[in-house]
């Protein structure tokens, strides 16, 4: 393979010089960042559509973008460097270079949820409430975001011979991410790999749930409903997902990785909150 392609060719697409940035006035702008921000913009039209939809203000929502999405950013970052902390150490400039990828979408969504709760607050409304609707948004802002990890060649799985395998220049990728496994399938004169795309499982499975989402929420028993099945939702998917990547960020002592753990205690924790809450009401009505 050529510098550049990718290639999924169990379904026989063969892309070539395939960009990870492109200029303007001679300034760089990485295609990663401009995803990020298009998933940004469209998650929040859902959010304010969907409170539009419900006869409630928009107003929170917007108050949310004004400051949950550069908190949204930090801590996704924050996070995402805390656990790769032997990469950054030695080169802590790095820390501030988005453009190379590097945010870790549980730390995003913890620091959003923290800066609705206050937003929430202040207009005088349910928390809860405002992250029914925030919920539909973060689907759609991580089916378009994980298209990043398309461009940067990054948050791939293992070796993979099935229907969606990518093919990728060995050139083109982290020499880290690169797993033992991988290296085994790697032959003499071989100059690519060909791995699972986690991140086009992640953006089909959280179309899905996104589907889901949007068609329950009008049915939904209580405020918070949406929101909790979105964690459940993205947790089951993600639990198996982060099981095949290869940039996986270790637990320390525990020696697995962070996002499985997080994703599990999500599932648990919301599963555990809706079925409590409906049994509360169940019994209230009767």
């Amino acid at each position: 393979m050529e510098h550049g392609d990718i290639a999924f060719p169990n379904l026989n697409i063969w892309l070539h010089n395939v960009p990870k940035n492109f200029s303007i006035f001679g300034f760089t702008v990485a295609l990663y960042g401009c995803l990020i921000a298009i998933g940004i913009m469209l998650g929040v039209a859902m959010a304010v559509h969907d409170r539009k939809s419900r006869g409630l203000s928009p107003d929170p929502v917007w108050d949310v973008v004004t400051y949950g999405v550069i908190a949204g950013i930090l801590g996704a970052r924050v996070y995402y460097v805390i656990f790769a902390w032997d990469y950054y150490k030695d080169n802590l400039l790095s820390i501030f270079n988005l453009r190379q990828g590097g945010l870790a979408i549980y730390g995003g969504i913890t620091a959003a949820f923290i800066t609705v709760i206050i937003i929430s607050k202040i207009h005088k409304e349910n928390p809860l409430e405002v992250c029914d609707s925030i919920a539909l948004g973060f689907p759609i802002g991580q089916i378009i975001g994980r298209w990043g990890n398309f461009f940067n060649r990054e948050a791939f799985g293992g070796w993979s011979e099935n229907l969606l395998s990518m093919r990728l220049p060995i050139a083109d990728v982290r020499t880290s991410d690169i797993s033992a496994g991988i290296e085994q399938h790697i032959t003499a004169g071989m100059d690519y790999i060909q791995v699972h795309p986690t991140f086009l499982y992640e953006g089909l499975w959280n179309l899905c749930v996104l589907i889901l989402l949007y068609i329950y929420r009008k049915h939904k028993k209580f405020p918070g409903e949406v929101f909790f099945l979105y964690l459940l939702g993205y947790g089951l998917g993600r639990i198996w997902i982060e099981g095949l990547r290869t940039d996986q960020l270790i637990a320390p002592v525990l020696g697995i990785p962070i996002s499985q753990i997080v994703a599990g205690a999500c599932i648990l924790v919301s599963a555990g909150v809706i079925i409590i809450k409906r049994v509360s009401d169940k019994r209230k009505a009767q």
